[in-house]
């Protein structure tokens, strides 16, 4: 996500970009509260994403695909680049309101295209704003194309009986972490070729922010997994549990694993003491849009995914996959 970033220029001085560093996180998180929540005309912006945490947790999982922009030596903006195997996104890309359309959103693209080209990823996107056409220009430039609008979803935890089969990765043994690790890598390898949740899975338990969900199902295989984030410090937030990614083992019984698997987030989310589940939905998956929203979803934020290259990877009707490249 980013707040609008032109081609203007003229007002500031010169613009450096450099890594991101622990000692820029403070101010980094300012200015992504105050962007967004300038944009989307919040009465305090300073407050905006309450107790969330985006900046810091994306750091902390890579410092090294963290990056600045400075003006005089002080931070203006801030961008992050993800790798998900085969596939890689980046943001949140946020500016310093007042240097808004002076070019220094795309000074902060250059590192992360190059972080792209080193890890080799297939399949690159972003979650942006639909309704914005500066946002939908800068990223054409750089060959991404808006596909289909992806809901950013809530629902209100209502206990949920216990999934059979059910385990945390958090619970695991560290010498049975490896292994399962590997059953992921399969699973999300049979959903779209290469892609891989290692980094967010051992991040996730790493940081303390949450914890994976797996499904087991027949055999050694998994059906299902789920990377939740929860509560305060995470990018949940207070009295949230967020599912940041979601996916059941392709076939003809994916439609019944993913709704076993929307029932075991909400069983983590009542087990934690958590009032609200999230969960963000590409509407190229139409299927399991509806049965997000037969459970009670209701979308509350609503952007656009834009891929490059102009391809649906795995936001297609027959993939089951929960998530939204914020």
């Amino acid at each position: 996500m980013a707040p609008p970033a032109g081609e203007r220029k003229g007002g500031t001085g010169p613009v450096s970009v450099r890594p991101l560093g622990e000692a820029d996180l403070d101010r980094a998180d300012e200015i992504f509260r105050v962007a967004f929540g300038t944009f989307l005309g919040a009465p305090e912006p300073k407050t905006f994403f309450g107790t969330a945490d985006y900046v810091r947790t994306r750091w902390a999982a890579d410092p090294q695909a963290a990056f600045a922009a400075t003006v005089e030596g002080e931070v203006v903006a801030s961008n992050f680049a993800v790798n998900w195997g085969s596939v890689g996104y980046f943001g949140p890309l946020t500016v310093r309101p007042d240097l808004w359309d002076q070019g220094v959103g795309r000074r902060l693209m250059e590192p992360v295209m190059d972080c792209f080209d080193t890890w080799e990823n297939r399949h690159l996107g972003l979650f942006t704003f639909s309704h914005s056409p500066k946002h939908l220009e800068l990223y054409r430039r750089y060959g991404f194309w808006p596909r289909f609008l992806t809901a950013i979803m809530k629902k209100q935890v209502a206990g949920s009986a216990a999934v059979p089969g059910r385990v945390l990765y958090g619970q695991l043994p560290a010498a049975e972490q490896p292994h399962a690790l590997s059953l992921c890598r399969a699973l999300t390898g049979a959903v779209y070729e290469g892609l891989s949740l290692e980094r967010e899975i051992v991040a996730t338990h790493a940081q303390g922010l949450g914890d994976t969900i797996l499904l087991q199902g027949a055999g050694s295989e998994l059906d299902g997994l789920a990377v939740c984030h929860c509560g305060a410090g995470s990018e949940a937030g207070e009295d949230v549990c967020f599912v940041k990614f979601g996916a059941v083992r392709p076939g003809p019984e994916a439609a019944n694993r993913f709704e076993r698997l929307l029932g075991a987030c909400e069983q983590l989310a009542a087990e934690r003491g958590l009032g609200q589940l999230d969960a963000g939905m590409n509407l190229g998956r139409p299927d399991a849009y509806r049965r997000m929203v037969d459970r009670g979803f209701r979308t509350w934020l609503q952007g656009v995914t834009m891929h490059r290259p102009n391809e649906p990877g795995y936001s297609h009707p027959d993939a089951y996959v929960i998530d939204d490249w914020r």
